[in-house]
């Protein structure tokens, strides 16, 4: 039993260890979703997306965390499958090679289940958060809370195609704030980015927006078309965040 209890405890530093990690790449500026991918992938050594694996080789801070969950994740999964055959095949009697297997698999229910709860993902993450800015030089930002995108808030991209209604205009034509977004920046087809562009930046056919704002607007941004239909719900949707906002302004008590 005291392998199983080894490999259990073995398991969770490794699930610990792949949040300390995905934490530490959302530091970084990457999204919580991306991060959790990533850590994963590095520590179960299973590989990148290609699109993705560029917004970490490209970035000295993300190489080093994913260097030490490939190096953790190796050593990590080296001590599980050895732990593992040390316990179950230690025993000759098969009895106890089932309750051995019993204990291991309601064991690891329990970590999963564990380390699923929201309440515990919480509470770990406000211990390693602390953690990193205590004894590391990331600063560590939850922009998901920061920028309230666990509710009706999200940040996208945008594709601009030659119908777009956004297409071969200036940002103030548009008048998207009228509409609850922000466009945080664009991205040329030559690669070149625009952060916080003004409102005299003009959007061309296959740029690519990023958006901050209501996550129903900015759906409907990306597939809107130009002409009379894309001016019309661009009318409907001014109207219809000017009473969200006043909405929103009525309920804040300050």
């Amino acid at each position: 039993m005291i392998a199983v209890a080894s490999l259990l405890a073995v398991v969770s530093v490794t699930l610990i260890i792949n949040r300390i990690g995905a934490i530490a790449l959302v530091a970084t500026g990457l999204s919580m979703e991306v991060a959790h991918f990533q850590a994963r992938s590095a520590l179960t050594g299973v590989g990148f997306s290609t699109g993705e694996s560029e917004l970490i080789v490209q970035h000295p801070s993300r190489r080093r965390i994913v260097l030490w969950l490939m190096l953790v994740g190796n050593a990590g999964f080296a001590t599980i499958i050895a732990t593992l055959v040390i316990g179950l095949t230690g025993e000759q009697d098969p009895g106890a090679v089932l309750v051995r297997v019993g204990t291991l698999a309601g064991g690891l229910v329990f970590i999963l289940l564990l380390f699923r709860s929201s309440a515990v993902d919480r509470q770990l993450s406000r211990i390693i958060s602390a953690a990193l800015r205590r004894f590391t030089a990331l600063e560590v930002r939850d922009y998901v809370q920061l920028l309230d995108l666990a509710t009706d808030y999200a940040v996208a991209e945008v594709a601009v195609e030659s119908d777009s209604w956004v297409a071969e205009r200036t940002l103030s034509t548009l008048e998207l704030p009228a509409e609850g977004l922000l466009v945080l920046g664009i991205r040329r087809t030559d690669g070149t980015f625009i952060g916080a562009p003004r409102g005299h930046t003009a959007i061309h056919e296959h740029d690519t927006l990023v958006v901050y704002g209501f996550a129903d607007v900015i759906q409907d941004l990306g597939s809107r078309k130009v002409g009379f239909e894309g001016d019309r719900a661009h009318i409907e949707f001014t109207s219809e965040i000017g009473h969200r906002l006043a909405a929103e302004d009525e309920s804040d008590p300050g």
